[in-house]
C-alpha cells in the first residue's frame, strides 16, 4: 500500500526543495544526480511517519547528505561514473582584461570553479566542507551522516578547507592565467605539438562535452595530439570568460561556433581543460567572432 504524504510534509519539502537541490549539486557536481537525490529524499519522506520528524529541514538535509555520500562513494568503486564538470548554463563573455567582480561572482554561483577544486577531496571531506562551510550545518549533524564524532568531523572539514585554499582556483585573474591560455590557443591554432607540451601539465585532464556525453582524456601527449588535430577546423578565436573562467571561443569558416574552452591553471601550466562542442549548448552563445 502506497503511503500518502501529509500536507505538512509536502509543504516542508517544497519549502526546502531549492536548498536541498543546491546542497546535492555542490556535493555531487551534477545537476542530474542532484535531482535524483532530492527525489529519493522525497520518497523517503513519504514513507516516514511525519510525527517522528521534529525538524523537517534538518531531517531532509541529513537524508540528502547520506544519499549524496553514498553516490560519491559508489563513484570510487565505479570510476566510469565519476564526477563530470558541467556547463549546464553556458555563459560566455569577452575577456578584455581583468575579470570584473560580478564575473568572478558568476563563476562561484554557477559552481564550476569550486567544483573543480572539490573534486580533489575525499567523499567525507567534500560532504563535510560543503555542508558546514557552504550551508552552515552543525558538525554534530554532519557527524551523524559520516558516523563520526563532532570533533572528528570538524577535523575532516578543516582538512578539506586546507586543501581547497591551497588549490589554485580556475577563476583566477592573474596575468599568468592569461599567458597560459594565450599560449595554448596559439599553439593549437598553428598545430605546434612541442609548444602545446610546454604549456600542458603532464597529467592534464581534458573533458569534452559532446552531444553524446562527456569524453575524458588524461595526459599531455594525448591532449596535445587532439588539440593539433582539432586546429584544422578553427578559422577564428578570441579570449573569453566561460562561466567566469579564463578560456577562449573558436568559430569555423562559416561563423558557426566550434567550441568554448575553459582552463584550470597551476604554476603556469594547464592542469585541466573543459571543452564544450555540443551544438545544443553552444547555441546559447551569442558572442560574435572578432574579425
Amino acid at each position: 500500500m502506497t503511503a500518502h504524504p501529509s500536507g505538512l510534509a509536502t509543504e516542508a519539502f517544497e519549502a526546502q526543495r531549492d536548498r536541498l537541490r543546491a546542497v546535492a549539486y555542490r556535493v555531487l557536481g551534477s545537476h542530474a544526480d542532484a535531482e535524483d537525490v532530492v527525489q529519493e529524499a522525497w520518497m523517503r519522506l513519504v514513507r516516514q511517519d511525519a510525527a517522528t520528524i521534529g525538524n523537517p529541514a534538518g531531517w531532509l538535509t541529513t537524508v540528502v547528505g547520506r544519499i549524496s555520500l553514498d553516490v560519491l562513494r559508489s563513484r570510487q568503486v565505479r570510476p566510469e561514473t565519476a564526477y563530470e564538470q558541467e556547463f549546464v548554463n553556458l555563459v560566455v563573455t569577452p575577456d578584455d582584461g581583468p575579470a570584473p567582480d560580478e564575473q568572478v561572482a558568476l563563476a562561484d554561483s554557477v559552481g564550476l570553479a569550486l567544483l573543480i577544486v572539490l573534486d580533489s577531496l575525499t567523499p567525507s571531506e567534500r560532504l563535510a566542507f560543503v555542508l558546514h562551510d557552504m550551508f552552515a550545518v552543525p558538525f554534530q549533524e554532519i557527524g551523524q551522516i559520516l558516523g563520526k564524532s563532532a570533533d572528528a568531523t570538524k577535523m575532516v572539514a578543516s582538512r578539506a578547507r586546507r586543501k581547497v585554499h591551497a588549490t589554485d582556483r580556475p577563476a583566477g585573474r592573474g596575468r599568468e592565467h592569461r599567458l597560459a591560455v594565450q599560449a595554448f590557443g596559439a599553439a593549437a591554432l598553428s598545430g605546434d605539438f612541442k609548444a602545446l607540451l610546454r604549456v600542458l601539465d603532464p597529467n592534464v585532464k581534458l573533458t569534452v562535452d559532446t552531444p553524446d556525453g562527456p569524453v575524458v582524456t588524461i595526459g599531455s601527449t594525448k591532449v596535445a595530439a587532439g588539440a593539433r588535430m582539432f586546429s584544422g577546423e578553427i578559422a577564428r578565436q578570441r579570449p573569453v570568460l566561460v562561466n567566469g573562467i579564463p578560456g577562449h571561443m573558436s568559430w569555423g569558416p562559416d561563423g558557426r561556433p566550434l567550441s568554448a574552452i575553459a582552463f584550470t591553471i597551476a604554476e603556469g601550466r594547464i592542469t585541466g581543460i573543459h571543452i564544450v562542442v555540443d551544438p545544443a549548448k553552444l547555441a546559447s552563445v551569442h558572442l560574435p567572432a572578432l574579425d
